[in-house]
């Protein structure tokens, strides 16, 4: 499929033209299909730049949430309308950033998962299921372009053109294999999950962190991650675009004393300007300063089992129970055809596994399951086996 049905659709870039979509789409029946695209790797943060829409008796629409930065609007009027998303939990954050919030939903990603189908992604999956091939050579375009050339907009228009009857087609085959119920209830608990919580110590995240062991190193690490942050989202680039991981690494190590010494480092070569190089100094400088109690700690508090690989060592009974809980689920998930984590959370597991409930029958796994939050149908499938594992010995 090369071309929308209808064409590609003007982009909607003012008040008069929106109030006309959403009046439309609120007029339209059954479902409506949504996606998002953003500016990942371009921009800082992962803001909308295009809304697609797509229900039947509507049409397609292209909304630029730049331009018409308040939708809530037309979220309200979609208000208890089923919402198709293909990956629903990376486009609902930029969502409901602009006030888009489904009350129900269908993923056809994880409807795809749950029914067992080797690719979930969208191109596959309608290739797949509906027998047509997208064009899908725009996915990481820089959608902050203004104004957006037609191939891209062409592009978006596709992405929500076949969504709702990829959704149809799946929530047969999804009943066909018994497991449409199961589905259901996924979708209800992305639907009714609240904002996740931002990162604490995010620059702990930083690519190469295994390398740094000391704590002074750990700092430096820290300043430089925090001073690139605040550049990126003053200037609106991607961090990676002021200062690569790498390069933060290589001074963390190196605890370069000087701006001399720093352009020595890769990544803050002879491209890098002098100022540019004094602010990067600077903040190595102010974690030099540092005393040792105001070091960060190696490593954030630990909440929950310890790593895995530590099991066998601080309790052999435990380690035992593990490596018979992933056995039966991994088994389990097999007869099932789907993938294991969407069987059943591996954190779930290792919890259970550490601190099994008392006394293990099904009915305290049953309960310390739905304490993890694992979804009914979740329950009912893996407490047999897990009540099972859990009786194991070292």
């Amino acid at each position: 499929m090369l071309e929308p049905r209808d064409g590609i659709p003007p982009v909607i870039t003012d008040e008069d033209s929106l109030a006309e979509v959403v009046a439309a789409f609120a007029a339209g029946s059954g479902p409506v299909a949504v996606d998002a695209e953003r500016a990942s790797g371009y921009r800082y943060g992962q803001r909308a730049y295009l809304v697609q829409l797509r229900r039947e008796g509507a049409g397609s629409a292209l909304i630029d949430p730049i331009a018409c930065p308040g939708l809530a609007g037309l979220g309200q009027e979609l208000s208890g309308v089923e919402w198709v998303l293909h990956a629903a939990t990376q486009d609902l954050p930029c969502l409901r950033e602009i006030g888009m919030v489904p009350t129900r939903l269908f993923d056809t990603e994880l409807a795809g998962r749950l029914a067992g189908f080797p690719r979930v992604g969208l191109g596959a999956m309608v290739e797949n299921v509906l027998g047509f091939v997208l064009e899908k050579g725009h996915s990481a375009v820089d959608w902050s372009t203004r104004p957006l050339p037609e191939p891209w907009l062409r592009y978006a228009a596709l992405d929500v053109e076949l969504l709702v009857d990829l959704r149809d087609a799946l929530e047969k085959e999804l009943d066909r294999q018994g497991k449409l119920e199961w589905a259901l209830q996924e979708f209800d608990a992305i639907a009714s999950a609240p904002p996740a919580e931002p990162r604490k110590d995010p620059w702990r995240r930083t690519s190469g962190m295994h390398k740094v062991r000391r704590r002074r190193q750990m700092a430096v690490v820290r300043e430089l991650w925090q001073t690139r942050d605040r550049i990126a989202q003053r200037r609106d680039v991607s961090p990676g675009k002021v200062l690569g991981d790498a390069a933060i690494i290589e001074a963390a190590l190196a605890i370069p004393p000087n701006v001399h010494a720093l352009a020595s480092l890769n990544g803050f070569g002879s491209r890098t300007g002098r100022r540019q190089l004094e602010q990067w100094q600077a903040a190595i400088d102010r974690a030099r300063a540092l005393s040792e109690s105001a070091l960060p700690q190696p490593g954030q508090p630990v909440t929950g089992p310890p790593p895995p690989r530590a099991w066998a060592d601080k309790d052999p009974s435990a380690a035992a129970r593990l490596s018979a809980a992933r056995a039966a689920v991994s088994e389990l998930a097999e007869e099932l055809n789907m993938p294991q984590e969407n069987l059943i959370s591996p954190d779930t597991v290792r919890r259970v596994c550490w601190e099994p409930p008392q006394p293990i029958d099904p009915e305290s796994v049953a309960a310390a399951l739905a304490g993890y939050g694992a979804r009914p149908w979740q329950i009912e499938q893996v407490t047999p086996v897990l009540t099972l594992a859990l009786t194991t010995k070292a």
